[in-house]
């Protein structure tokens, strides 16, 4: 019924003045539940169906969105959105993408839905269960509360060059904040998940107590001075050291020459054995779909293969406008031409954990927390707030606090050692990294 829509839509477009166009609907339904001081602070339900249409005349085109996907509404959506087009600038490089790499079949089996709507109480209790655990450890005075949510989305995708493909996902999430201390001297601290499966959810008593053992453990934390240290940083946070490099391989950012590796196609980037994949058919993964958001066929992809950079992130615009071909990572909203994002993105394990790491590199900062994040996207300049704790002799010696972190990613990454504690929380991961001489802006 759905599909049938869109192809309407589609049809319509065309009739009113298109020379082509794309339909996509998403749905979603979600339900949250927010508990504070064990008591119950919001209940929020969520459901929508929104309708996005995009439309070329000649090399010109336009992007609308709408939630009313009545006859009328939709007649006149179609209608604003060609005139739109033809009063757009022309684009030699917008289009659909080739034909041949389009997803066909059913597609790999990504087990991405799980049919179980939970109740509100159910929600409820996981988030009092998780903000009581946070509460139990030693040296909480507080908290920020503990959230408990599900959600399950429907994205279906028609296009007037013959492509149609839908997909269905869930999730369901546990988060709580802690507070420990009084004050000036009050720290907090968190934790939490997000999986496609309710199975496979930590238990809310466990990710409570870890939000609770991170506010306390950073209590009397100090300032230090500026100096040049060793840096590691642990795997929840490792990612956002890549997403610099993310942005700087993005194909738009390539093409219009704002990348810091625009030149570095094919060059050794890390050290030698550093290897970062992108997989977009990981069973039961946040960043899995069996097709991108132009309908393109994703592929397991090294983007640093052994350190070395092996390709851009592209979608069919900006691999027109570089003369290479998509390489499958178009995403795209209701409203807007697509974009480009990875999806399972993983920097693979060393050979040493996070304590091993600490111990051969003896001294230095151990990072936690991150904030702030500044680039210079032209030339990979990058300074961070950061917040976590001193090493000495390899062991923790006391937390940190009101510190900035500073260089040159090039040099950065070229200079990066991996751990071995990979652990899978989202759709981007990396272990724990370490590398040695940064600059460090203290007191």
């Amino acid at each position: 019924m759905d599909e049938n829509l869109l192809h309407d839509v589609v049809k319509a477009a065309l009739a009113a003045g298109a020379d082509a166009a794309e339909a996509v609907l998403a749905e979603r339904q979600s339900l949250s539940v927010t508990v504070r001081a064990d008591a119950l602070e919001e209940v929020e339900r969520e459901e929508a169906r929104d309708l996005g249409l995009r439309v070329f005349v000649g090399q010109q085109h336009a992007t609308v969105s709408g939630s009313d996907l009545s006859a009328d509404a939709r007649a006149k959506l179609i209608e604003r959105v060609v005139a739109m087009a033809r009063l757009a600038p022309a684009d030699p490089y917008a289009g659909f993408a080739p034909e041949d790499r389009l997803a066909k079949g059913p597609g790999p089996d990504l087990d991405l839905f799980d049919p179980t709507e939970p109740t509100a109480e159910w929600l409820e209790d996981q988030a009092r269960t998780a903000e009581a655990a946070s509460r139990a450890v030693a040296g909480v005075t507080n908290t920020d509360g503990a959230s408990s949510g599900w959600s399950a989305s429907r994205w279906l995708f028609v296009t007037s060059g013959g492509f149609s493909g839908a997909h269905q996902a869930s999730s369901f999430g546990i988060s709580a904040s802690a507070i420990a201390g009084e004050g000036a001297g009050m720290e907090r601290g968190g934790d939490g998940r997000n999986l496609r499966w309710r199975a496979d959810l930590p238990a809310p008593n466990a990710v409570g107590a870890e939000a609770g053992r991170r506010a306390v453990q950073r209590l009397g934390a100090r300032k230090i001075d500026s100096t040049t240290a060793t840096v590691a940083i642990e795997n929840r946070l490792a990612v956002s050291v890549l997403s610099p490099l993310i942005n700087a391989i993005a194909g738009p950012a390539v093409a219009r020459g704002v990348s810091f590796l625009k030149d570095k196609l094919g060059q050794q980037i890390f050290a030698p054995g550093v290897n970062i994949i992108d997989d977009p058919h990981l069973p039961r993964r946040l960043g899995s779909s069996p097709f991108d958001d132009e309908g393109v066929a994703g592929q397991r992809r090294a983007l640093i293969d052994d350190g070395v950079l092996t390709t851009w992130l592209l979608n069919s615009a900006s691999a027109r406008q570089l003369g290479l071909e998509t390489t499958g990572h178009a995403s795209r909203g209701l409203a807007g031409p697509p974009g480009v994002s990875t999806s399972n993105l993983t920097l693979q394990p060393g050979e040493l954990d996070l304590a091993a790491l600490m111990r051969q590199a003896k001294d230095g900062l151990l990072v936690t927390s991150m904030f702030g994040p500044s680039l210079n996207p032209n030339n990979g300049d990058w300074s961070v707030g950061v917040s976590g704790f001193w090493f000495e002799a390899g062991e923790v010696a006391y937390p940190v606090s009101e510190i900035t972190v500073a260089g040159n990613l090039n040099d950065i990454y070229s200079r990066l050692v991996v751990g071995s504690d990979l652990e899978i929380r989202g759709a981007a991961n990396a272990p724990s990294l370490l590398v040695e001489g940064v600059a460090i802006a203290g007191r």
